[in-house]
């Protein structure tokens, strides 16, 4: 009774780790991006988010031990929305990062040589990052289904125009060259996939909190901190993987056992990006603080000089959450 006496008053909510710290919160990542997670049932989700809801309410199911609510915590950080508590779509969620992307990765870089490859590969790889970037986004800013057309739209038209214009202007090029390619595009269409996906935010603000939550208002200044941290994360994300591998595979591809299993070449790519994707996903996830904050001083002159007139000089930071 002892031990459930005390987790009634566990703090679900509180950090396991210091997330002001780059070690504290890639730990964090770790654990709510491990991909096992999205191998499990809708039912075992549910499960875990009651076990969450019910300490939340101060009432811990009898005999719960504290490894029990760690583990449901993190089952519930990596399948519902940090804002609406909704479950997320399997294949939006950060868990699924790493099967989704090693295998559009590894493909993207195996099928680099001919447009209509780079065409098809490009569009899966924009389709996937649309879904993960709504499914991800700071949730107190909806976003209307013409709007998500329209960024959908331009996100996949810049990847394809990079894409086949530089693999047409390096066909003159050294062949590492041609394969370094699907990274530029990769980087060029997350720079306005983000932002067109979260233009809300841009247009309108991010709600920004004082230190205990208390809403203040919206800051579009504090949106384009916060989205462009996004941006610098997810090409982060992808950046090892694509530049390095191809230098990897440029080598292996002389050996002659390696030319006798050239139909293997896409598995062993697919494979070894899931490699780097595995530290990658949670290292640049934890880049910057998901609680994001901006110094009064550097908002919009209403929003600062309305916090001013209610709190003085006792509020100089304001939070928001940045989205992934």
């Amino acid at each position: 009774p002892n031990a459930t006496m005390a987790l009634s008053s566990f703090d679900i909510d509180a950090p396991r780790w210091d997330q002001t710290t780059f070690v504290g919160r890639l730990k964090h990542f770790f654990n709510i991006t491990d991909p096992l997670t999205a191998l499990l049932p809708d039912a075992r989700l549910d499960q875990a988010k009651a076990l969450v809801e019910s300490c939340r309410a101060g009432s811990v199911p009898p005999g719960t031990t504290e490894e029990q609510l760690h583990y449901a915590k993190k089952l519930y950080d990596s399948a519902f929305h940090p804002d609406t508590g909704d479950r997320m779509n399997l294949i939006g969620r950060m868990s699924f990062q790493v099967p989704g992307g090693m295998a559009i990765t590894g493909f993207m870089l195996q099928f680099y040589r001919t447009v209509p490859a780079v065409v098809f590969w490009q569009w899966v790889n924009q389709s996937f990052n649309a879904l993960v970037n709504y499914t991800n986004r700071n949730a107190a800013s909806p976003i209307t289904p013409k709007q998500i057309g329209v960024a959908y739209i331009t996100a996949t038209s810049t990847a394809l125009a990079t894409a086949v214009g530089l693999n047409l202007y390096t066909k003159k090029a050294p062949p590492l060259v041609a394969r370094w390619v699907p990274f530029v595009a990769v980087a060029a269409a997350n720079c306005v996939n983000i932002p067109m996906m979260r233009q809300q935010e841009i247009l309108n603000g991010i709600a920004v909190t004082d230190e205990n939550g208390n809403k203040l208002g919206h800051s579009t200044k504090a949106a384009v901190k916060g989205i462009s941290q996004v941006v610098v994360s997810r090409i982060t994300m992808a950046a090892p993987g694509m530049i390095i591998l191809p230098i990897i595979m440029q080598r292996l591809e002389k050996f002659r056992f390696m030319q006798r299993i050239t139909f293997l070449h896409g598995p062993i790519q697919v494979m070894m990006v899931g490699v780097f994707l595995v530290f990658m996903v949670p290292a640049a996830c934890s880049l910057f603080p998901q609680r994001c904050s901006i110094a009064v001083s550097k908002l919009e002159p209403e929003l600062r000089d309305s916090i001013r007139s209610k709190y003085g000089d006792a509020v100089q930071l304001v939070y928001f959450n940045k989205g992934l």
